[in-house]
């Protein structure tokens, strides 16, 4: 069977391999790449500069997603079959995929854990005046976006069983440099949000990465060279 889709290969080639689509998306992902970042900045001193790729859950996906953009840049005009297969770029390819799925869905749960929580305002981000507009669904939208990013992606490279354990390690991993708190581990380094993580986030955050993985299995399964 073939694999399943989440953006059509004729849509995703077209933005992969047209000189000004793919100079577009690369303008794009440097601007949101430094939107990322200045979420993060106040809160950046605080931890080591080694850690940052794992403290800045945006930005880093941006980050991989531009890498994998990258190595399709000088095969613009092209067909992304004439992309060479290799396992350091499906190893890209899957890394990129699972952070850019994995922070699309954190994304929308840590948003609306306040309505599930009596102990918080169901207004802490919700709403409709200006603060909302951006901190609710302007975030919301846009980190929306990074599960279409990573379809059209996925359609750059192909994974295995291999890949895929590696980079559920990895993201476990950042879940636990997260929220290692919650179990007694000097560790409290989780995203800045507007109310104080607890296990409800860190259970979300922990599915968000089995289902990341999960999706992206379905997205990366092996193809042919031709197609």
């Amino acid at each position: 069977m073939p694999p399943d889709d989440l953006v059509p290969r004729e849509l995703a080639e077209f933005y992969l391999t047209t000189p000004w689509t793919l100079a577009l998306l690369l303008v794009t992902n440097g601007l949101a790449f430094l939107v990322g970042v200045r979420y993060y900045v106040e809160t950046l001193p605080s931890v080591a500069t080694y850690a940052w790729p794992l403290y800045g859950d945006s930005p880093t996906a941006i980050a991989l997603g531009t890498l994998v953009l990258a190595a399709v840049l000088p095969f613009a005009g092209r067909r992304l079959a004439d992309v060479p297969r290799n396992r350091l770029l499906d190893a890209l390819v899957t890394l990129a995929v699972v952070w850019l799925l994995k922070t699309g869905l954190w994304t929308f749960l840590a948003l609306n854990v306040p309505l599930v929580r009596p102990d918080l305002p169901n207004d802490l981000y919700v709403g409709f005046g200006p603060d909302s507009l951006w901190a609710y669904w302007g975030i919301l939208l846009t980190h929306l976006a990074f599960l279409l990013w990573a379809g059209v992606l996925a359609h750059v490279g192909r994974t295995s069983r291999r890949a895929l354990a590696a980079v559920l390690v990895l993201a476990l991993a950042n879940d636990l440099f997260d929220y290692g708190f919650l179990v007694g581990l000097p560790l409290s380094n989780y995203p800045p949000v507007r109310y104080e993580p607890g296990w409800l986030l860190a259970a979300a955050t922990v599915l968000t990465s089995l289902l990341a993985v999960g999706v992206a299995a379905r997205l990366l399964t092996r193809r042919s060279a031709g197609q």
